[in-house]
């Protein structure tokens, strides 16, 4: 995996990487979407749209590809939203999830804040996330909210 993450790095994104934004997280988001009965072309660029705040997102590079984007914002006085984590089909369970969770919270562990974030019901981002140290805060609708907590890790 070392060698993997060696290969991994970001890219800010700026106003006109919208649509191929849109294409990824339409390839990434549609069977988990299909799977609660959620999936529409005109709400997935309404939801991307809403959060589409360039100077907070980084496309995610594999030797120099786009294969992803993250959404890493401040929320309240105590935490950072972490929005928008897409990987294209085919980059999945290769660590790559891990080594962009391992940024996220670095860089809260850094400020003392925590990390927020929601996963949809029945996606597989949920094992995800509970393996790696996040913490369900309840549900709503097909949402589920988790937490990681600054002040419970271990350096």
């Amino acid at each position: 995996m070392e060698d993997l993450w060696s290969r991994l790095s970001f890219q800010p994104v700026v106003d006109g990487d919208f649509e191929a934004m849109l294409a990824l997280r339409i390839d990434a988001m549609r069977p988990s979407l299909e799977r609660v009965g959620r999936f529409d072309l005109a709400r997935s660029r309404e939801r991307l749209m809403q959060g589409f705040v360039p100077p907070y997102m980084q496309h995610i590079l594999l030797d120099g590809e786009r294969i992803g984007f993250v959404t890493l914002k401040p929320e309240d006085h105590d935490a950072l939203r972490l929005d928008h984590l897409y990987l294209r089909s085919g980059f999945h369970g290769q660590g790559i999830g891990a080594w962009v969770l391992q940024w996220a919270v670095g860089q809260a562990r850094v400020r003392g804040l925590d990390v927020r974030l929601t996963a949809l019901k029945l996606s597989d981002a949920n094992r995800f996330y509970l393996r790696h140290g996040f913490v369900c805060e309840g549900e709503e609708g097909v949402d589920v909210h988790y937490r990681w907590r600054a002040r419970e890790s271990v350096s």
